[in-house]
């Protein structure tokens, strides 16, 4: 089923890159950063991380895109890709609704997943949330819901502000023998973060703080990958 739905997810965006008469915009993206994390989790073992995508957009507010990043496990590359709708409801709110396939060539199907997404977005505030019917490596139903602030600080400065939380339908609590949880204390989590921003010679410098409440002596997951860090990063728009 997860091979099908892969299949789908790259079709999707295979028929997208066919040349529209109302594109309006084709973009792509370059990061280079000290870490990646993920709702809180690093995903290179704090290791650097060199990411990439690109998105191509129309006029009716249709979206699809592709996004890349190494990781430290699942042979060390994820590949995402994502179709979506956004558009406006007066010049202060917007909407975005969408799905997205969370990729790792080379390995197991169980260790991709499927999530839908939909974010509103108020002024310089956005609330969203995330839905897996099954997330990474088949550990059940998978809610996500956050919140983010963003301010230009002027001089090109930014300043954001990110809150999350983590709840999974299937927990150590309430497992079957032989299912996958995600932690092994079973307990849902919050992430944060606290980010920098800083437009200079067409580049965009980033110095994040990010941290999660996860108690890695209960839940079983080394204190490098859900504990507080600075996250460095330069990025560039094509």
């Amino acid at each position: 089923m997860k091979t099908m739905k892969k299949a789908l997810a790259m079709t999707a965006l295979a028929a997208a890159m066919i040349p529209a008469a109302n594109a309006v915009e084709v973009s792509g993206n370059v990061t280079l950063a000290t870490d990646y994390k993920f709702r809180g989790y690093s995903q290179t073992d704090t290791s650097p991380a060199v990411q990439g995508g690109f998105d191509v957009g129309f006029d009716s507010g249709f979206y699809v895109g592709m996004w890349g990043s190494n990781v430290d496990f699942a042979k060390s590359l994820e590949l995402d890709y994502y179709a979506g709708y956004a558009g406006e409801i007066n010049d202060s709110v917007s909407y975005d609704v969408g799905y997205i396939y969370y990729d790792y060539p080379g390995t197991p199907d169980e260790d991709d997943y499927e999530e839908f997404y939909a974010s509103i977005s108020v002024s310089d505030f956005t609330f969203g949330l995330a839905y897996s019917d099954d997330y990474y490596f088949e550990t059940g139903e998978f809610y996500y819901v956050y919140a983010d602030y963003s301010f230009d600080l002027g001089g090109g400065y930014g300043l954001g502000l990110h809150y999350g939380f983590n709840s999974f339908d299937r927990d150590s609590n309430n497992a079957d023998p032989g299912d996958n949880v995600f932690l092994a204390d079973g307990d849902d989590y919050a992430d944060y973060s606290i980010s920098l921003t800083k437009e200079w010679v067409g580049l965009e410098f980033g110095l994040s703080y990010v941290d999660t409440d996860i108690d890695s002596k209960e839940s079983g997951v080394a204190d490098s990958v859900t504990d507080g860090s600075f996250i460095f990063s330069i990025s560039k728009s094509l």
